[in-house]
Parts: structure tokens; C-alpha cells; sequence
């Protein structure tokens, strides 16, 4: 008799080990079509903002085209970015033009277009 119930007790442990199997399969596979979808769509909000780069660099390149103050060069074009962040943060012409490592005229020269743009927007606006 103790044998019998030992075997119907290994028998359901063995068949509650396979539909645990069975279901966590189940929810495992929900969950990575939820990973799936939730991937599918970072990908796609991470493209549309590549895009929307994409064209402000255009546009911002045509925009000083237009206008005649796109620098030569890659290099001059980088060194002209690096002055007008330092600008924009509070860097004075002199600790500019220490971490460039050019004259203070030079740094004058290079950002006199877009200050001066700067000064007749603000002068108009008052």
C-alpha cells in the first residue's frame, strides 16, 4: 500500500514538473514578443530621430552657406564649433583663445558673425 502512494505522489510531482515546464514556456514567450515589440519600436524612435538630425545638419549647413560664414574646412569648421560652445558656456575671448591656442583676435575674428547676428536679434527685440 505505502508503495502505491509513493508511486501516485512521484507520478503527480512528475506531471506538475511538466505542466510548470509547459507554462513557463508559455509566459516566457509572451514576455519575449513584449521585448520583441518593445525593441521593434525603440529601433524605429531611434531612426526617426537619426533622421530628424540628419536633416537639422543639412539644414543648419545650408542655412551658412547661405549666408557665407561656413568655414573652409573640417578643421576650421570643428574649431569654430569648440569656440562658439565655449562662447555659449560663459568662456571669456582670453581663456578661448589659451584652449585653442590662438590670438584673441583671432577668436574675435572667428565669432564676430554670429555675435554680431546675436547683438542685432536682442537690439531688435527690445
Amino acid at each position: 500500500m505505502m508503495e502505491w502512494v509513493l508511486a501516485i505522489l512521484i507520478g503527480a510531482a512528475v506531471l506538475l514538473l511538466i505542466l510548470s515546464f509547459f507554462k513557463s514556456m508559455k509566459s516566457s514567450s509572451k514576455l519575449e514578443k513584449q521585448i520583441d515589440l518593445l525593441s521593434n519600436s525603440f529601433m524605429d524612435d531611434v531612426y526617426q530621430l537619426e533622421q530628424k538630425m540628419r536633416n537639422i545638419e543639412l539644414d543648419a549647413e545650408i542655412t551658412a552657406h547661405e549666408a557665407g560664414v561656413l568655414p573652409a574646412t573640417s578643421k576650421q569648421r570643428l574649431l569654430l564649433r569648440d569656440m562658439l560652445d565655449l562662447h555659449k558656456r560663459g568662456y571669456s575671448f582670453d581663456s578661448i583663445a589659451e584652449k585653442t591656442q590662438l590670438t584673441k583676435n583671432e577668436v574675435d575674428r572667428f565669432l564676430a558673425p554670429y555675435l554680431k547676428a546675436k547683438d542685432e536679434r536682442s537690439k531688435v527685440a527690445q
